[in-house]
């Protein structure tokens, strides 16, 4: 992690008078001076910033309720955490995210969502008009990517929730479109994207991955079968074009499927002369040999399209730098902080990845997080936070943090209790069993209140150091 070292105040020099032009003979007292006042030398850095205003830009882990609305609303939901305000149960359940808890450290006003709206299935109640709220500066929407319009939960993924994912890009957009084009003097912008970028890409890649591995274990699976069968006939040589034949003809029929084509090959076998009591084994055999064929292909596929993930994260980090420069900086912000990226492989989501995966994961976070610091450090006006570096820390020694669990997630996921299996409708009524206040993740990916105050407090620290704070 940079280490950011503070700026020694200079110590005040104190000057003495001398004696205007009258001679002073050894060994006899001297005139009496007039004391001059010290001069002190001024710092700015010295002067502490006094904040108008904090402006938030990002994804859901800043998101301080754009989805809160219709279903979501009614369920309770709104945030990405555990939603509501539980201090009764536990101090730690303030159901805030890390930009909220860091306002109030400003002695600045709550943030509230500067657009709200859900453009998804209205039979759920998931359509709800998009509504633009003067003076609301949290800008951050879940699903969000950097300059890509499509983010997880986006109606043009398929998902019924219809997310708005108002790229970061539009977001600062938005915010020059209403302040005149640009930011005060005394505005303390907050950045905090790119966790989508890895998600929606690695989403896709997995997609990819198992329609690969499909393929090749269903034609592994009938090569494998129709190799046992003719093996166990009197004439292999002419029972395996036989058994294919029957195949392709059960293959061929409406609503054909893996199991009416293995019957079909069977049968055709058993014509040959095989024994119909062996057909379980073969057929053991060939799911095996297609399980084995599948996550091969399945993981060569990934392996040959990992460059370009990673490759398209270093674009977005590249473009996320961009954006603070050229859209916030050069339009008038003095103190802009920036979070990388967090370990997204040591989150409960990806954990559940392959060690291969992970790997992957990890090339994808570290491309991106690198493009932010070769492109911002060294600029006074930005505060680059490396909560990647927390992240880490906190899960190398978590009692250390105060957190009790840094694997699970807090909140039931299940169908029955979360309809939208994520923390956006997790509140205390859906939480798994025991004491979860000090768990680090509500979901696969989304931290909890008391994680979401470790990291505003990581920042504040980070202020307080270059004496923002």
């Amino acid at each position: 992690m940079r280490k950011i070292h503070l700026i020694g105040l200079l110590a005040a020099a104190v000057l003495s008078a001398c004696g205007g032009g009258n001679d002073v003979s050894v060994g006899a007292a001297p005139p009496p001076t007039t004391p001059t006042a010290p001069t002190v030398p001024i710092d700015p850095v010295a002067v502490k910033p006094s904040f108008g205003a904090q402006i938030s830009f990002g994804d859901s882990l800043s998101d301080v309720g754009t989805y809160a609305v219709g279903t979501v609303k009614a369920l309770g939901g709104g945030l990405f955490t555990i939603n509501g305000d539980n201090t009764a149960l536990d101090p730690a359940l303030t159901g805030l995210n890390w930009t909220a808890v860091l306002a109030a450290r400003l002695k600045l006003p709550a943030p509230c969502a500067a657009q709200t709206g859900l453009d998804g299935d209205a039979s759920l109640g998931f359509a709800v008009p998009v509504e633009n709220h003067a003076g609301c500066l949290g800008y951050a929407q879940g699903g969000a990517r950097v300059t890509n319009p499509v983010g997880p939960s986006n109606k043009l993924t398929g998902s019924a929730l219809g997310a708005l994912t108002v790229p970061v890009a539009t977001q600062i957009a938005n915010h020059l479109a209403v302040s005149g084009g640009k930011f005060k003097a005394d505005d303390m912008v907050l950045v905090m994207a790119g966790g989508n970028d890895v998600l929606f890409q690695l989403g896709a890649l997995t997609d990819a991955a198992k329609s690969a591995g499909d393929t090749a274990g269903g034609a592994a699976y009938f090569t494998s079968l129709v190799t046992q069968l003719a093996a166990g006939t009197p004439d292999p040589v002419t029972a395996a074009p036989a058994i294919q034949a029957a195949i392709a003809l059960a293959q061929g029929e409406p609503g054909s499927s893996v199991d009416s084509m293995t019957q079909a090959a069977v049968g055709a076998a058993v014509q040959a002369g095989y024994s119909a009591a062996s057909a379980p084994s073969a057929v053991a055999q060939a799911q095996a040999d297609a399980l084995a064929a599948g996550n091969a292909a399945g993981l060569d596929y990934a392996n040959t399209q990992a460059p370009t993930l990673v490759a398209a994260m270093s674009t977005a980090g590249a473009e996320l730098a961009a954006l603070v420069k050229n859209q916030i900086l050069a339009n008038g912000a003095q103190y802009v902080v920036v979070n990388n990226l967090p370990d997204v492989a040591g989150t409960p989501s990806g954990r559940a990845n392959s060690a291969a995966i992970q790997g992957l994961i990890g090339s994808m976070v570290q491309a991106f997080n690198t493009e932010l610091s070769n492109a911002l450090s060294g600029d006074a006006r930005v505060l680059l936070v490396d909560a990647f570096a927390l992240s880490q820390a906190t899960a190398a020694n978590p009692i250390g943090y105060g957190l009790t669990n840094v694997t699970d997630t807090a909140c039931d996921l299940s169908l029955a209790k979360n309809p939208l299996q994520s923390s956006l409708a997790c509140t205390a009524s859906n939480l798994i069993p025991g004491n979860v206040s000090h768990y680090a993740y509500a979901d696969g990916v989304h931290p909890t209140p008391y994680y979401y105050a470790l990291l505003a407090q990581h920042v504040a620290e980070k202020m307080a150091q270059r004496g923002w704070l």
